[in-house]
């Protein structure tokens, strides 16, 4: 466990929450229903993209809206993260996901009956706070109910779940668009979330074990901090946010970077300053000494950043250049899903064998998956580019499923239990910039190719084109992470510290 300094005798300071003691089948029970949760909150990361055509359509949507009702989505779940896996670490998990549930089951409904796009992008808004409330609570109760090679076991089936579902919400969102019609198919994809949020709602509230502190102090969330972290992930979030790659957009929209950046500064300022009177800050940094968690979440951060944006673009191709049905468009990562799917259990297991080559070797292996992508978009002939770009896709997925759940498995292998539910959602936070970046990066490499060449090419070649630069931008990302995980590898054989957790 870590060495770094403790935050229990700080002044307000929670008393450390404690492994749960519970026999092997209710742990994982309690492991499953957790699981669903974060299922359910990461499909409607992806599965909404393919719906965008039919929201422009049926509401009128500009843009701006449609990239919102995407990345919105993206920023608040980003903002309520921290804040929520603080609460979650010192009082009770299962009253917040019970929080998180209830008002995503709300928002859920509120999207599916929107009569306007900003209704719609106002619920989408608030569905990414209920999101925000339950992601770290599932990490957090990972962390407390399992230890050793059976954590890794347990991150290796999230890992998995995650994979599948971010590779499957196209694919649903497809299907949803084909059975529902264009017009009012997207209302299907926040229908689908009404009963599946009721069941597990029921199944939290009866099963999920109770996780609550005791202690007769309050809760201690440093306001003034939330207000500034919120300021500054909101600056440096929301300028690629309103990036959708069109004639119109903004420039000025740049100039939120530094607003994001000054706010960043002073946050930190605050945070060392409130933390050195003896209160509990929102992130304590010492969690960031340890190699291990600092270099995972810059190996989690560019990669989700490349991830999304590789769905997105994919889709986008395949629908726009290839006129190709949502539902059939959708399909080309099913394959990636599975594969991803059998990858993550079996770099759980392994993960405490291999340790960090094992991630080196997954996005080394995704990164070629990549071109190969791109190689076949432009040179099969468009008969044959859905099933060659999903049979490599396939391919990397099994080359992906050995990078999310062993990464989190070492980021998280050095922190207390007491704050993992805290280091899990910095953690997801950078996945959130990392996707808000990412796909903000590609979509407008995308979409400006687009605008710069039509009329002037045939439209396969123009989409050729909007998809190869696209995804280089992927490419340098997952280049990146590449470059984290070498380095990491590098000095901890230089330090000669094991490889493994």
């Amino acid at each position: 466990m870590s060495d770094a300094p403790s935050t229990q005798n700080r002044k307000g300071a929670h008393p450390p929450t404690q492994d749960i003691q519970l026999s092997p089948s209710h742990r994982w029970r309690a492991y499953w229903i957790a699981v669903s949760v974060a299922a359910l909150t990461i499909l409607d990361l992806s599965k909404v993209n393919v719906a965008l055509p039919s929201i422009e359509s049926a509401l009128g949507a500009g843009p701006t809206e449609l990239q919102l009702i995407v990345s919105g989505y993206i920023l608040t779940f980003g903002l309520v993260l921290v804040p929520a896996g603080r609460l979650g670490d010192q009082r009770s998990r299962r009253a917040l996901f019970l929080i998180g549930l209830s008002l995503f089951l709300v928002t859920s409904l509120a999207c599916a009956l929107a009569p306007t796009a900003p209704i719609l992008l106002v619920s989408r808004l608030l569905q990414g706070v209920a999101a925000g409330i339950q992601m770290p609570q599932v990490l957090g109760l990972i962390q407390q109910l399992f230890q050793g090679k059976e954590r890794g076991r347990a991150f290796g089936l999230f890992g998995a779940t995650i994979g599948i579902a971010t590779a499957f919400g196209p694919t649903l969102g497809g299907l949803m668009i084909a059975l529902g019609g264009e017009t009012d198919g997207w209302r299907l994809i926040f229908w689908i979330n009404v009963p599946l949020t009721l069941i597990v709602i029921v199944l939290a509230a009866f099963f999920l074990p109770s996780t609550r502190t005791k202690s007769h102090r309050k809760v201690q969330l440093d306001p003034v901090g939330v207000l500034l972290f919120g300021l500054a992930v909101a600056g440096l979030m929301l300028p690629f946010l309103l990036t959708t790659g069109s004639p119109d957009d903004n420039p000025a929209r740049w100039w939120l970077i530094v607003g994001g950046a000054v706010f960043v500064a002073a946050f930190i300022a605050w945070e060392r300053r409130y933390s050195a009177r003896g209160r509990v800050p929102l992130i304590p940094f010492e969690v960031f000494a340890h190699a291990s968690y600092r270099n995972g979440v810059l190996i989690s951060t560019t990669y989700f950043a490349a991830l999304p944006a590789t769905f997105i673009l994919t889709t986008l191709f395949l629908q726009s250049g290839l006129d190709l049905e949502p539902v059939f468009a959708g399909m080309v990562t099913i394959g990636f899903a599975i594969a991803s799917a059998i990858s993550s259990w079996i770099g759980g297991n392994l993960v405490t064998r291999l340790g960090r080559p094992l991630v080196v070797w997954g996005v080394a292996g995704l990164l070629v998956s990549i071109v190969g992508m791109v190689s076949a978009a432009i040179f099969l002939p468009p008969e044959w580019a859905l099933l060659g770009m999903g049979s490599i896709l396939a391919v990397g997925g099994f080359a992906g499923g050995l990078v999310i759940s062993p990464n989190q498995t070492l980021m998280l292998a050095d922190i207390p239990v007491a704050q993992g539910g805290l280091a899990g959602s910095v953690g997801q936070l950078g996945q959130r910039i990392g996707t808000a970046i990412g796909t903000a990066v590609a979509l407008a490499l995308f979409y400006s190719t687009v605008y710069a060449e039509q009329g002037t090419r045939t439209t396969l070649d123009v989409y050729h084109d909007a998809y190869l630069y696209g995804m280089i931008s992927v490419a340098i990302f997952l280049a990146l992470s590449l470059i984290v995980g070498v380095v990491d590898l590098a000095g901890r054989r230089h330090r000669g510290e094991p490889q493994t957790p």
